[in-house]
């Protein structure tokens, strides 16, 4: 979300920005913009102008009060009641005026605010200018993408030899979307997101375990309207979603907070369930435990100076690589096009893993700097030695077990069927080394 004032002394700038966000249908909104917010500003004037005249007018009738009480004479007694009436009429003819200033000043504002909300955030000069995921640009890999010897099934396949998933039973408990993990499939699940949580605490984060619920004030402060509405679940009856991930309501903690400038960086690692509508049709390659309706994943956000917010913007993606190649899977990072920045991302990543199977890469990991964005929305500020501002946020994905499991499953799997379990894993599956099928 932007500041009104950027707008309205950068309009050109704001628009370019939204061509490059390839919104060309939000143009017009700069300058309705600016118009409301020009209405709105002139209501308040006028309003702080009447308010002004109707202290003036109250304080005018103390003083004929007084002399009222004080005269003897009739006529002059009338008089002086006369300019108290009149007072008295100003000021009601000036209380009309005035809710009718403020009605519009309000009137304003909330239309002001709706399309405030739908501007785009301005991109970092380094994002590159796409109009979709087509046109992301590889940056970096990391580790050497090597091409099985051998067929590699289909990651639910792979899960069966080991009797470690159940789709046909949750599809009868909950519909499509949903599994049985079981035995160690399971076990490597919970392993996976044990040694994500240790990796991000010796990093120096603090664990944290959110709601998994939120409100709506939360909501709207962390993510654009069309994101809601293509992920979040609504509890009927109550000002609660579901949390799609847990950034939303690790940011949401700080929601109406002044923060102490000595306090800053807040870094916090998360554990979390998930849950998401996942709207649209999947091909074959995102069916599976791809692209489903509840998950768990292990998560890492952080609060910060704007100064800093680059830098830990480059930490952080870096942990996500560090994370998977200490499990044997190459990685690389894609930066995201202007096209594909969700309207709040100030810049944006993915960390995409290896599939043997399909000699492709996929996203596992989404790194964000969403600037002062979620401040703005959620008035988060920082009280510092200079005055208070807005700190910038910042979220990563350390470990989404689902497409971790995929990403594991496929690169450690042998020509025998068996799965390696690296070092940096196996305390985490009680010391085993390979995981032996069933099947």
């Amino acid at each position: 979300m932007l500041d009104i004032r950027f707008v309205r002394e950068n309009p050109e700038l704001v628009k370019e920005n939204i061509r490059k966000k390839f919104q060309e249908g939000k143009l017009p909104l700069v300058d309705e913009a600016i118009a409301l917010d020009a209405e709105k500003r002139a209501a308040l004037a006028e309003a702080e102008a009447l308010k002004a005249e109707r202290n003036k007018l109250s304080k005018a009738n103390g003083p004929l009060f007084g002399q009222l009480k004080k005269c003897a004479d009739e006529a002059e007694k009338a008089e002086i009641q006369a300019k108290i009436d009149a007072n008295n009429e100003a000021v009601k003819a000036n209380a009309a005026r005035l809710a009718q200033a403020e009605a519009k000043q309000a009137q304003a504002g909330e239309a002001l605010d709706k399309i405030m909300m739908t501007l785009p955030q301005m991109i970092h000069e380094s994002v590159p200018v796409g109009p979709d995921d087509s046109h992301n640009v590889e940056v970096e890999r990391f580790g050497e993408a090597k091409v099985a010897e051998f067929d590699i099934p289909y990651h639910t396949e792979i899960m069966e030899r080991f009797d470690g998933i159940d789709m046909d039973s949750a599809g009868r408990v909950s519909g499509n979307g949903f599994y049985y993990l079981m035995g160690d499939i399971a076990r490597l699940h919970s392993a996976m997101t044990a040694y994500a949580r240790d990796f991000m605490i010796g990093k120096g984060f603090t664990y944290c375990i959110p709601p998994f619920m939120i409100r709506s004030n939360v909501v709207t402060g962390v993510m654009s309207f069309a994101e809601m509405d293509a992920m979040m679940y609504k509890i009927e009856g109550e000002d609660l979603y579901l949390i799609g991930t847990s950034e939303h309501s690790m940011i949401g903690k700080f929601i109406d907070q002044m923060l102490p400038e000595e306090k800053l960086p807040q870094t916090l690692t998360s554990y979390s369930p998930c849950f998401r509508k996942e709207k649209g049709a999947h091909g074959i390659e995102e069916r599976g435990v791809y692209r489903i309706h509840q998950f768990e994943k292990q998560e890492m956000i952080v609060v910060c100076k704007p100064e800093e917010s680059m830098a830990w913007y480059e930490k952080m993606w870096r942990y996500s690589v560090e994370l998977f190649r200490s499990l044997d899977i190459p990685v690389r990072q894609l930066e995201c096009c202007s096209g594909d920045l969700a309207d709040l991302k100030v810049k944006s990543c993915d960390i995409e893993a290896w599939s043997p199977r399909q000699q492709k890469y996929f996203e596992v990991c989404s790194c964000s700097n969403l600037g002062d964005a979620q401040s703005r929305r959620l008035k988060i500020r920082v009280k510092g030695e200079k005055g208070t501002y807005l700190p910038h946020t910042l979220n990563n994905t350390v470990v989404a077990p689902p497409r971790m499991l995929i990403a594991f499953l496929e690169n450690n799997l042998q020509a025998d069927g068996s799965v390696l379990i690296p070092k940096a894993l196996q305390p985490y599956m009680g010391g085993m080394t390979v995981l032996v099928p069933k099947k």
